[in-house]
């Protein structure tokens, strides 16, 4: 997954991100409908959003709320990493600043919250704050896919480190149960079941490799260190 130079990015975006274009407030438009195809299309271009984010600095009258917290979202896809945090820095501080009038605030602390616990490996606890909350329904409703997205990447991950783990455990990371949990792990991940457990396919991630650790000592050292020793008791 190469969410920042993605092999979808179209030309004039490219030449929007490489020459002075980047400071063209006339390119928020094209951007904007970019994100848009992201959004409909299940994939990321960070560059691209950073650029936007830039373009928002910038311009302050053409600054979209929705906007912000789609580019936002789709950073939460892209976990670990650091796309979320970088997006972050790029919106103006008052624009974050607590006010009772505003919802943008509010938003970007609730996507915070999902983004620390989607970095520190808090599936279960992720999958709960999403659904305590119909904000956050609203606003993931844009991005097609969102849910399956992060369980694909979470299941990518436990791929990474696994060949076998309980079928309980799993079903609280990917926020499923019953049917829909196998049908996940069997159709979507690939992956068999067997009684309680899943196993994972052997890959060159989760796979064991010897480690061997040489150590070249020649004569000369071993010759160092005696005459030092010689040397001490003399």
């Amino acid at each position: 997954m190469d969410s920042e130079d993605p092999q979808e990015r179209p030309e004039e975006v490219s030449n929007i991100i490489n020459g002075l274009e980047r400071y063209n407030p006339e390119a928020v438009g094209n951007l904007e409908d970019y994100l848009r195809l992201q959004c409909e299309n299940r994939y990321t271009d960070s560059n691209a959003n950073r650029t936007l984010l830039k373009l928002y600095q910038l311009n302050n009258d053409r600054v979209k709320d929705e906007v912000i917290t789609n580019i936002l979202v789709k950073a939460l896809t892209c976990f670990p990493s650091p796309q979320f945090a970088l997006a972050l820095h790029l919106i103006p501080p008052h624009l974050m600043a607590p006010n009772p009038r505003a919802e943008l605030p509010e938003a970007i602390s609730k996507l915070r919250e999902l983004n620390s616990q989607l970095q520190g490996a808090q599936y279960a606890r992720f999958w709960a704050t999403l659904d305590s909350d119909d904000l956050y329904a609203d606003l993931t409703t844009d991005i097609d896919g969102f849910e399956e997205l992060i369980r694909i990447r979470i299941a990518t991950l436990v791929s990474h480190a696994y060949r076998e783990i309980e079928l309980p455990v799993l079903e609280q990371w990917l926020g499923l149960e019953g049917q829909a949990a196998l049908k996940f792990v069997t159709e979507t991940a690939g992956w068999t079941v067997e009684g309680a457990v899943v196993k994972i396919p052997k890959n060159p991630e989760n796979e064991a490799k010897k480690s061997e650790v040489r150590e070249d000592v020649n004569v000369d050292m071993f010759s160092r260190v005696i005459r030092r020793a010689w040397e001490e008791t003399v």
